[in-house]
């Protein structure tokens, strides 16, 4: 080679590694795509813990938009469990678990969603911890409506046959069963 062929292909090697290290930078300066996910959990519920069967949902991840880190978790519950709740509507509330219990749950399935689809979600968590009178009804509106809702906002196949009512982690699995797609096994 040449001494002038030799000092143009240093020189052109020297922009190739300027233009590589430029965009290095850039790619380490643009954050990465963030996502937020909401995970369908079941508890199996203890008769010696005074805690009966249940199914919630946990958000996590980040904003695209914000940057905000997302980490929450809703379920649909009677304020107060007693032999009343079996005889027509009663108070109801919007509950949170606890990490340590969480990490006790079967968690089913997960599943990514836009921010759009969070905030989506998010307002119809507050319409049920928001509806007016008593609406928690064992039959019609159990922590399992609530879920399936949000399951239905998701564009999951969720309906509640009455054989799963009183059974979270059986209906879970039934609704993986419906919707094949998402690739998932059942919770033993």
């Amino acid at each position: 080679m040449t001494g002038p062929t030799k000092r143009f292909m240093l020189a052109c090697q020297g922009i190739a590694l300027h233009v590589l290290a430029a965009l290095a930078c850039l790619a380490l300066a643009v954050p990465a795509s963030a996502q937020v996910s909401v995970s369908f959990h079941s508890f199996n519920g203890s008769v010696l813990f005074g805690r009966f069967p249940h199914t919630f949902v946990v958000f996590s991840g980040t904003l695209d938009e914000t940057g905000e880190e997302v980490d929450e978790n809703f379920g649909f519950s009677a304020r107060r469990t007693s032999a009343a709740i079996t005889g027509g509507p009663a108070e109801h509330i919007v509950m949170t678990e606890e990490e340590r219990q969480i990490r006790r749950t079967n968690r089913h399935f997960t599943i990514a969603i836009t921010d759009e689809k969070y905030r989506e979600m998010r307002a119809e968590v507050e319409r049920w911890r928001d509806h007016p009178g008593k609406f928690y009804d064992l039959d019609e509106n159990n922590c399992i409506h609530f879920v399936a809702r949000m399951a239905e906002m998701v564009g999951l196949t969720s309906d509640v046959p009455e054989d799963y009512l009183r059974k979270p982690k059986a209906w879970l699995n039934y609704v993986t069963r419906q919707n094949p797609q998402l690739g998932v096994a059942e919770i033993d």
